[in-house]
């Protein structure tokens, strides 16, 4: 009889190839990506208009088979656009809860930065809970429920900063940069691929997910392995590179996110290459400089592993 998890493993290198066919010269950025949803968190996306970062999302709710919504975020958007509202219906003489575009199993809300920061906060309670509350009665979010959030670099006008406690429910934060020269030219070459990513089929299902992330909850992490977990930890607290240090459920976002990159790489062990290979992700959104809000640097983070030594 044919292992279930050898199957999930096969779908997942054709969804690993298929998305690399849409979002061209980005396979460490889609393997974060989904990784990211494996561990059953949030994603940020953040770079510049025009990255490709809209289309990664809507490409991977299509290949991950979830049901998709978009709330395009602006200085106008309200939390009841979002959440949605309850709406008096005459002929039952009562209200009815209307539910918002929240309602999905896989919510891309872009360009997040935009909308003023009494909105961005409707979010917390959807993304920390999965549920979300309209005049004191409480409505339970589908699931699984992901959200894929994009946003353009602080830096750039009509942005608000995302507050530390809601860039905490993000589990990663990835940058998409540009294309590499041949995967430009090749878009150059055949024009948009978002054509693509409407049309590419599923090659998981929303039933099976959360089985599959619970398995990969259970991979083999060793006692040395947490050590080495801990000594990345504590390197953030001990240092005056940083404003504050990672929190135990950073350090346990930490051990997800390791777990799910080493499923995809074929392993049921978490290996110190793997927590390595997440680490960036997962701790440079939530670290900054003490002497302002930018976030750790790429070379940062790169010191911080190198000083650390592996168990």
């Amino acid at each position: 009889m044919q292992n279930p998890n050898h199957d999930h493993a096969a779908r997942l290198a054709d969804l690993l190839e298929e998305a690399g066919r849409i979002v061209l010269g980005k396979p460490r950025e889609i393997r974060l990506a989904c990784a990211c949803l494996l561990a059953g968190g949030h994603l940020l996306i953040e770079d510049l208009p025009g990255m490709g970062k809209t289309t990664l999302a809507h490409t991977l709710a299509r290949l991950f088979g979830l049901q998709f919504s978009r709330i395009q975020f602006t200085s106008d958007l309200l939390p009841g656009d979002i959440t949605g509202v309850s709406i008096f219906d005459r002929a039952a003489q009562q209200f009815r809860f209307q539910p918002g575009p929240v309602f999905a199993q896989l919510l891309l809300a872009d360009e997040i930065n935009r909308a003023s920061p009494k909105t961005q906060s409707a979010l917390l309670e959807a993304m920390e809970e999965g549920q979300v509350s309209c005049d004191g009665v409480t409505h339970a979010l589908p699931e699984p429920f992901f959200v894929i959030a994009t946003q353009n670099p602080a830096h750039q006008i009509g942005t608000y900063p995302l507050p530390e406690s809601q860039l905490d429910r993000f589990l990663m934060r990835i940058e998409l940069g540009y294309p590499d020269r041949a995967a430009e030219r090749h878009l150059l070459t055949t024009g948009s691929v978002r054509p693509v990513a409407d049309t590419c089929l599923a090659k998981l299902d929303p039933k099976t997910l959360p089985a599959l992330q619970a398995h990969i909850r259970k991979l083999t992490v060793s006692a040395a392995l947490i050590d080495y977990v801990q000594a990345l930890l504590a390197a953030t607290r001990d240092t005056a590179h940083f404003r504050h240090g990672l929190s135990p459920r950073a350090g346990l976002g930490l051990l997800h996110a390791a777990r799910a990159w080493a499923w995809l790489a074929g392993r049921d062990m978490v290996l110190p290459d793997d927590v390595q290979a997440v680490f960036p992700a997962v701790a440079g959104h939530r670290l900054s400089s003490p002497h302002s809000s930018r976030s750790a640097s790429p070379a940062e983070l790169a010191a911080l592993i190198q000083r650390v030594s592996i168990p």
